[in-house]
């Protein structure tokens, strides 16, 4: 099948007419736009992986998670191919979202300390995940046209939490650099230089609000960096305890 050499945003006058966080997650769940995207998502719940075999994939677009009122929201790459993209939550059913959710669960963030299901009862306090991509893409790479595409979705999902929104953690460099980008769009001041990703970076932007918050970066818990030692427990940990003392002070 040829792609389209273009791709099309989601309509702006469909996103600028959603005026809740449920509203958008509805949306979110039922976006088209990316063929490549929504081929993979659909053939991996086809083919499955074997341990996984008599389960049924969510298999399209994945919204984010965490209640509208969030203080905290942590942006990460997309949904994976047999975590996300078979459980309909962000980071749940996986071992990224087993490393996530155990470092929210220590510091006070989450019900649980591990998230297998969308009807496991895990809830998160205070916190919402979301991704940059909310399609599970091919190698866990999406195109960069494909990234621009999907961002009016991050942008509204900001906007929307805005009056609450005290911090933001970026899980990764591609996390980090669409939420810059986006909160550039939103009309936030970003320190400049941009700021550099890595693990422990943070800065302070100010909303078109006048609202100071915290921007902080994380390695993503991804096995290529938790299986190395490139992020521990204790670093992960350090990132959300920095962040929840932010929204306390």
């Amino acid at each position: 099948m040829e792609w389209p050499g273009h791709l099309s945003s989601p309509s702006a006058s469909a996103v600028k007419k959603i005026q809740s966080i449920s509203e958008l997650d509805l949306a979110i769940g039922k976006c088209t736009v990316c063929p490549r995207l929504i081929q993979w998502c659909q053939e991996v719940a086809m083919t499955k992986r074997k341990a996984y075999e008599n389960e049924i994939y969510w298999g399209k677009p994945v919204s984010g998670f965490g209640p509208a009122d969030a203080s905290m929201l942590i942006v990460g790459l997309a949904p994976g191919a047999h975590g996300a993209n078979r459980t309909g939550r962000a980071f749940t059913g996986d071992r990224s979202g087993d490393w996530l959710f155990g470092s929210l669960h220590r510091n006070g963030l989450a019900k649980l300390a591990t998230s297998t299901s969308r009807g496991d009862g895990q809830e998160l306090i205070g916190v919402r995940i979301t991704c940059a991509v909310h399609c599970a893409p091919p190698d866990n790479k999406p195109s960069t046209e494909e990234k621009a595409t999907c961002s009016p979705w991050l942008l509204k999902e900001i906007s929307l939490l805005m009056p609450t929104l005290r911090t933001f953690v970026a899980l990764g460099k591609i996390g980090w650099d669409g939420l810059i980008g986006t909160l550039k769009e939103l009309g936030f001041r970003i320190p400049s230089p941009k700021p550099r990703f890595g693990h422990g970076s943070r800065c302070e932007v100010v909303g078109p609000d006048g609202v100071q918050r915290l921007l902080i970066g994380s390695y993503h818990p991804s096995q290529q960096n938790t299986f190395t030692g490139k992020l521990s427990e204790a670093q992960l940990d350090q990132i959300f305890a920095t962040a929840s003392a932010y929204n306390q002070s």
